[in-house]
């Protein structure tokens, strides 16, 4: 990359280097001709008296002296005959009325023009000036052409390119170092991004690899956490159902009712297990995106009468009354994700109330919310825990959560819908009087629901 920035640079600085001599060389030239002809327009006027007060000749010295500058002077006729020129013999010249510079004098009183020689190397510059009897004065000078002023620059042209190149490589040096530095820096230590020193147009960017750095160390220790905790969990009921059949096959149940215990207990681990793997899974399609389902409504009324209808069974075995309150109410879901986070939420109520104690579920419509609630009377969450709850695997207390067949997923899989249907939600609960779950959704008007 170094390497690229620095041949960049040299490219643009030669091709800047002769953009300017270039037109450095055309400006100068455009002045050259600017005053060369400035000049023979003085030198006009000046001949004009000589050739209208001395009978319209000059003396041999005023001809060595137009010589010696180089400059000729023609006198022409209005029929463009050739009456006098300085530096040749006018009855052997030809006629000069079809000459551009004399069509513009006869035209416009005076007229200018430059004729180049390709073999002399030079360029002729012409000025004619209609006088006041019908003829035409003209003056010329030679100087030398734009090209063989080129020539003749080339070698110093050359020794100040090649000196400004040299420079512009060792600047290009200093420059693409320190581009190229703090991108260095960070590249050899990414922990420490934010302490590298850059120039301010990189900082956004540090900032963003920094916030993308901290974001994938914090998703690998979550999932290094996750996997140990997953293979933590499943060691248990793994470790039970492979003692209790050991049991069984080493004939240590010897009556009909140990057997029945000890398949009681393999089919209650082997339940769990498969429980614990459904949430990983479920989890893990969360996680990737895997789960992404196209929105419809749905009346979130019927899927919690439903929810509730359904584990009526399930909170009699724990000795707990559950009933529903609500009305109807239509979010943008999935039948199955609201089901998920219903199901969630009720099954935590029932396995952590005690004896005797009740889940009430209610649905409320609030102008353009649709309001979850999920109340119970039991054994309730600590304060220094409220936050964590949601996070895989915590448990407030781990023996009561194993004994009743909680897998410390079933939170988590209730944050990671709600953050993808965009709802939010709320926790209140007190130790020994229970606990208040509420999840605000977006309520929809005037839809159809399944």
């Amino acid at each position: 990359m170094r390497r690229k920035i620095n041949i960049r640079f040299i490219q643009t600085a030669a091709l800047a280097i002769l953009a300017t001599l270039l037109l450095t060389v055309a400006v100068c030239y455009h002045i050259l001709e600017k005053q060369v002809l400035d000049d023979l327009r003085s030198y006009a006027g000046i001949v004009k008296h000589i050739v209208t007060e001395e009978a319209k000749g000059f003396s041999e010295k005023e001809r060595e002296e137009l010589a010696q500058n180089h400059i000729r002077v023609t006198l022409i006729a209005p029929d463009g005959t050739v009456l006098l020129d300085t530096s040749a013999n006018a009855r052997d010249m030809e006629n000069h009325k079809d000459r551009p510079e004399v069509e513009k004098a006869y035209a416009q009183g005076e007229g200018s023009t430059i004729r180049q020689s390709d073999t002399m190397g030079q360029s002729t510059y012409y000025y004619a000036l209609l006088l006041e009897d019908g003829q035409v004065l003209r003056v010329a000078k030679d100087a030398d052409s734009i090209y063989r002023i080129m020539e003749m620059a080339v070698p110093y042209i050359l020794v100040f390119v090649a000196v400004l190149l040299v420079i512009c490589c060792v600047w290009s040096h200093f420059l693409s170092e320190g581009l190229i530095r703090p991108i260095r820096l960070i590249a050899q230590d990414v922990d420490n991004i934010g302490k590298t020193e850059a120039y301010e147009e990189l900082k956004p960017y540090i900032k963003a690899i920094k916030s993308q750095h901290e974001d994938v160390m914090q998703n690998a220790r979550m999932r290094q956490e996750f996997t140990a905790n997953v293979s933590h969990e499943l060691k248990t009921p793994l470790a039970a159902i492979s003692g209790y059949s050991e049991l069984i096959e080493n004939g240590m149940a010897s009556s009909e009712a140990e057997t029945r215990r000890f398949a009681k207990e393999i089919h209650t681990n082997a339940n769990r297990l498969l429980t614990l793997i459904n949430d990983v899974i479920r989890l893990s399609e969360l996680d990737n995106g895997e789960a992404e389902e196209q929105l419809e409504p749905v009346n979130l009324r019927e899927i919690a009468q439903t929810c509730v209808n359904m584990l009526q069974m399930n909170a009699e075995m724990h000795h707990v009354s559950v009933s529903f309150e609500g009305e109807n109410v239509i979010i943008m879901a999935t039948r199955q994700m609201a089901e998920e986070v219903l199901y969630n939420l009720c099954d935590n109520a029932i396995r952590y109330n005690r004896e005797g104690g009740t889940v009430l579920v209610t649905v409320r419509d609030r102008l353009d919310k649709a309001v979850l609630t999920v109340k119970d009377t039991g054994i309730g969450i600590p304060g220094e825990h409220q936050d964590r709850i949601f996070e895989r695997f915590y448990r407030v207390d781990k023996g009561r959560s194993k004994s009743t067949g909680g897998t410390g997923l079933g939170l988590a899989i209730v944050k990671h819908i709600l953050l993808h249907l965009g709802a939010e939600i709320a926790l209140e609960s007190e130790p020994g009087v229970g606990t208040e779950i509420t999840v605000t959704f977006q309520a929809v008007r005037g839809a159809q629901f399944k």
